[in-house]
């Protein structure tokens, strides 16, 4: 029922274009109520030929039709969708150059044949376009792939760059002062974060009804402000806070993991739990250290007797940079000044600690 069905409609399609033919091509005759003339009228004669073409050869092209249809789509499923994507931006770009050629060469304005050149241009690069993308869709593909690989991995160093030139200050680098002097030397580069939390420890200290602590928290803000107005160094105040934390220096390595920066400190103990959670450290006091002058056992120098030392007999003094010298019978030469040898260096966490004697003292025992 249903093939029947189709076949009328087909006839009926075909009737209306062989009417349409017939009329296009001025074959029709003036229609009369004649029925002698109605019936010899080519009008009819075309709805005849196209109902009777319609019903026996529409059926059979639609068929093939849908089977063409039907293959490209089982091909179509076949190709990747790289291929595909490649195929239609090689053909946009081919059909965009023949009418860039057609433009150029004015092939539009041949006579009569020049309709014709132009589609039979943009036909030949429209496929030369989808065939040498589709060709070329693997090589095109892999250079965009490396490129955006290439694009990450420099973003990637980017980030990491600049997460490692941030520099977060601690309570207590700021109150010993001397990060002032190590930026204005310029061994310290990037950016120097401040935290929120920071300030407002060292606000609470710079408010405390004890003197000694009043003074600090007062010589931090002063060093602060240096570090701000004075000096070549870019300084952001980092105002999130980590609510889930009360511990300031808790506070400081979460920060240095999330900024993937560099704590500054000279607190010995934040120091250790800084670098048992992977964060890196650059201690003040690490770096005195580094750059005080190297004495050896059997060196000469002079030094001053401030006070007396813990055992008896020993006197204490100290060098330029504040490294401490303990001197054996020294007790009796406080406040004077004295030729020594150095015995020996002892290294500890708080610093290093040199170890003398009187130089006349050392010579009469040698």
């Amino acid at each position: 029922m249903l093939n029947k069905f189709w076949r009328l409609i087909f006839a009926t399609v075909g009737g209306v274009l062989g009417y349409q033919i017939v009329d296009y091509l001025n074959l029709s005759e003036e229609i009369t109520l004649n029925l002698y003339n109605l019936v010899t009228n080519n009008n009819i004669y075309g709805i005849i030929a196209g109902a009777l073409l319609g019903f026996i050869l529409l059926p059979y092209i639609v068929e093939k039709l849908v089977q063409i249809i039907v293959k490209f789509e089982n091909n179509l499923e076949g190709i990747p969708g790289k291929d595909i994507i490649a195929g239609i931006c090689g053909l946009i770009v081919g059909l965009l150059l023949g009418v860039l050629v057609v433009v150029a060469f004015s092939i539009q304005s041949i006579p009569t044949f020049g309709l014709w050149i132009q589609i039979i241009v943009n036909l030949i690069l429209g496929y030369l376009g989808w065939t040498l993308a589709v060709n070329k869709s693997k090589e095109l593909f892999n250079t965009i792939i490396q490129a955006h690989k290439k694009d990450n991995l420099v973003e990637a160093n980017n980030s990491e760059t600049l997460g490692a030139t941030y520099k977060i200050l601690d309570t207590s680098a700021i109150i010993d002062g001397r990060i002032a002097d190590i930026c204005q030397t310029d061994f310290i580069e990037g950016v120097m974060i401040i935290p929120k939390f920071v300030l407002e420890e060292l606000q609470h200290i710079a408010d405390s009804p004890d003197l000694l602590k009043r003074n600090r928290g007062r010589r931090g803000l002063d060093i602060l402000k240096k570090i701000q107005k004075e000096l070549e160094i870019t300084v952001e105040i980092y105002e999130e806070d980590f609510h889930d934390t009360d511990e300031v220096d808790s506070k400081l390595v979460k920060l240095a993991k999330l900024l993937n920066g560099k704590v500054i400190t000279n607190d010995y103990n934040l120091n250790k739990v800084a670098e048992l959670q992977g964060v890196s450290v650059l201690n003040i006091n690490q770096l005195a250290n580094a750059v005080k002058p190297v004495v050896l056992p059997g060196e000469e120098m002079e030094v001053k007797i401030i006070k007396d030392g813990k055992e008896p007999g020993q006197g204490i003094g100290y060098l330029d940079d504040g490294t401490m010298i303990v001197v054996d019978h020294g007790k009796d030469y406080i406040g004077d000044n004295i030729d020594i040898l150095v015995t020996s260096i002892l290294q500890t966490s708080a610093g290093r600690m040199i170890f003398a004697k009187p130089k006349f003292l050392a010579r009469q025992a040698l």
